[in-house]
């Protein structure tokens, strides 16, 4: 499965249509920054404790991506396309840094 064809498939379970109502947007934004708070909390976990619980974070990831794709389809972002600007932003910076 691509990117571009789960976040079709994540849109499908979430009900995410061609024009989001803004409650929707708002309960996928609040989704994504809970998921990604659970990540944090399994980062933060490891500094307290000095172990990973490496299952669990993985099953956070897997939340943050599922809501992360629903925002893409309700904005009409194809993941794949957004996956290479990301990537062009980043070594743009790189590259800026490298010639200061």
């Amino acid at each position: 499965m691509t990117i571009d064809e789960y976040a079709a498939w994540a849109a499908s379970i979430a009900k995410v249509d061609e024009h989001p109502s803004n409650e929707r947007l708002s309960y996928l934004g609040l989704g994504l920054a809970g998921e990604s708070g659970e990540v944090a909390e399994h980062i933060k976990k490891l500094l307290r404790d000095d172990w990973l619980d490496q299952a669990g974070l993985v099953e956070e990831l897997g939340d943050v991506i599922y809501y992360w794709a629903c925002l893409c389809a309700a904005t009409g972002q194809q993941p794949s396309e957004l996956l290479k600007a990301s990537a062009a932003k980043i070594n743009r910076r790189i590259s800026e840094a490298a010639g200061r």
